[in-house]
């Protein structure tokens, strides 16, 4: 730190106050309904929208919504979009390791001092909405809608080009869907909260089709037959131009490259090929085609094609910490957000399909509210071990629970209870590196939610997002 003693003092207890701050905005946030328990109305957050002059209108959107993939869409879409010129913001959720990474400008995560003061911009009118609501069923903005209003008011106020949304939690209820999508990108739907969107995938496709807009063009990701039945019903009610993948996009081919693989992918305005994308996994190459297509739509309705040259460069710098990342080596150890038995099937074809450890050891802590038998039941194939924990979480299943259900799929000798994550890291890659594997080297992988990702990330000193 550079000046004299008193201006250092002072930037000291400047930092200090920042920090006291911060924490305060967060817990007040916090204290609120909490993200993954949604109310069906969209009133809250239009009314306070409204009282801010309408932010969510300064930008155009690129919505995102699908049980899977969404992240790393938003961030691919980003990506492009940066290396084409545009300045981006870009709203995701939820979070690996603090609450800013959720609001991007321009590819950075806001930095605390922009998300405080963003706080002190929008709380008096969030709390004017809430006392005019006090009194009704629709009660106060929960800590999802809160962030949803901060967000806009980031983005109209930086300001950006176009915004790179991701629903939070379905689509029509959901509070980013105040927002007219310009384009509209449906990634893959499998079950997920169904409390909240249904038990079939009919139900949830239609709850995921409430982003689609009459004047935006769709961008949508090969379905199962029940949910592309909804989704196409609904395109042709409102009458809007949609890319369908199967159809107008495609992954032409795929072949594994070191870091990564290598695609040839057909989008909306012609074939981009030799595409090095430094990501692990075939459905990472399927969020790209979104991704690649949703940037077409966006920039030229999918009529003019996009300059090969500068796709290539942003294709080469795209990042998705939390999914499939190697965050260590010896042995190597993985992190994946998977948290429903689609995305768990997806990293099980992921490992088989890119890696070649001699044997596998997973660890896994899961919500309590989640389909822990299908995700144990995809796994299970690819997993020599299991070691079972939790997280932080108070929502997170019980290592205790976790080990019965776990040893009812893989057998009790394949399970290994370890109360603590660090500790369950540590058990697992001295698992790893025993037994008898050819000599080949074993790997971990740390699953289960978004959270357990974040926190073994930075167990291992990984915090850059």
């Amino acid at each position: 730190m550079s000046g004299t003693p008193d201006a250092q003092r002072r930037a000291a207890e400047e930092a200090l106050e920042l920090r006291r701050r911060a924490r305060e905005v967060e817990e007040a946030i916090l204290a609120r309904a909490p993200e993954h328990d949604i109310d069906p109305t969209l009133e809250r957050v239009r009314q306070v929208l409204d009282l801010l002059g309408e932010p969510h209108r300064a930008a155009p959107v690129i919505h995102i919504a699908g049980t899977n993939g969404k992240t790393s869409t938003a961030r691919m879409t980003e990506t492009l979009l940066l290396g084409l010129g545009l300045s981006t913001g870009r709203f995701t959720s939820p979070h690996l390791h603090s609450i800013t990474e959720r609001i991007v400008l321009s590819g950075e995560p806001i930095s605390m001092q922009r998300f405080v003061a963003a706080y002190d911009d929008v709380i008096p009118y969030i709390e004017m909405v809430d006392a005019r609501n006090v009194a009704t069923e629709l009660g106060p903005l929960s800590f999802f809608e809160v962030l949803v209003v901060m967000a806009f008011a980031c983005f109209a106020d930086a300001p950006v080009d176009v915004v790179v949304l991701e629903v939070g939690l379905g689509g029509t209820w959901d509070a980013t869907n105040v927002a007219d999508g310009a384009v509209n990108v449906i990634t893959p739907i499998g079950i997920d909260h169904e409390r909240f969107l249904g038990s079939d995938l009919a139900s949830i496709a239609g709850e995921k089709a409430g982003i689609l807009t009459q004047d935006g063009i769709a961008v949508i990701a090969g379905q199962e037959p029940d949910a592309a039945e909804v989704i196409t019903a609904r395109i042709e009610e409102l009458g809007c131009t949609a890319a369908y993948e199967g159809r107008d996009i495609e992954v032409v081919s795929r072949d594994l490259a070191v870091g990564g693989q290598l695609l040839n992918l057909q989008g909306l305005a012609r074939i981009y090929p030799e595409l090095l994308l430094p990501l692990h996994g075939e459905h990472q190459a399927h969020n790209a085609l979104l991704a690649l297509a949703a940037v077409e739509a966006f920039l030229g309705g999918g009529q003019e094609a996009l300059d090969t040259d500068l796709v290539r460069e942003a294709f080469g710098v795209m990042s998705s910490p939390g999914r499939l990342e190697i965050v260590r080596r010896s042995p190597t150890v993985l992190v994946d957000s998977a948290h429903n038995p689609a995305g768990a099937r997806s990293l099980a074809a992921a490992l088989r399909d890119s890696f070649t450890f001699g044997r596998i050891v997973g660890v896994m802590a899961v919500m309590a509210d989640k389909d822990v038998d299908g995700i144990l039941e995809e796994l299970e194939p690819v997993f020599d071990e299991l070691v079972v924990t939790r997280n932080t979480s108070p929502r997170c299943m019980s290592a205790q629970r976790l080990g019965e259900l776990a040893g009812e799929v893989f057998g009790e000798d394949r399970v290994h209870v370890v109360r603590d994550l660090p500790d369950a890291i540590d058990t697992a890659a001295g698992l790893a590196d025993s037994g008898d594997s050819g000599g080949v080297a074993g790997g971990v992988v740390v699953t289960g939610s978004v959270i357990t990702a974040g926190e073994a990330r930075m167990l291992v000193g990984v915090t850059e997002v």
